[in-house]
């Protein structure tokens, strides 16, 4: 099967050329990178005054970090353990009972320490977008 046609007034039928610096040309190429789109698409939003949304990747190398992700990652797994448990038509014992709120409190646990590590590496939001 064919790719289906383009409405007529859908396409893009004429053409503007421009001269650039190297620098410019850099500096477009640079932003239609980030912003993860070929280069026409990007010069056609900024042209006709779309918004372009950049995309940053922000990355945290701090190991308090990293082991309270792993952390999260072991109580998740036990909670959907007991989740599954009940699902599948488990009886509830004191036992799971005792399990479920331990579960809780490493979480608001966990939830403390992000807290402080939080007002710790606290910074300007608007900084990041």
């Amino acid at each position: 099967m064919a790719r289906p046609k383009k409405e007529k007034e859908l396409k893009h039928t004429h053409q503007v050329m421009l001269r650039l610096t190297d620098t410019e040309y850099d500096i477009l190429c640079h932003g239609a990178s980030t912003a993860s789109l070929p280069l026409a698409e990007y010069a056609r939003r900024l042209v006709i005054g779309k918004q372009v949304k950049m995309k940053y990747e922000i990355v945290a190398d701090i190991p308090e970090l990293q082991e309270l992700t792993a952390e999260f990652g072991k109580i998740g797994s036990n909670l959907n353990q007991i989740a599954k448990y009940f699902h599948l038509g488990g009886a509830r014992s004191k036992s799971i009972q005792d399990e479920i709120h331990d579960c809780i409190s490493q979480l608001f646990d966990l939830r403390n320490e992000v807290r402080k590590l939080a007002g710790e590496y606290r910074g300007n939001i608007e900084t990041y977008r």
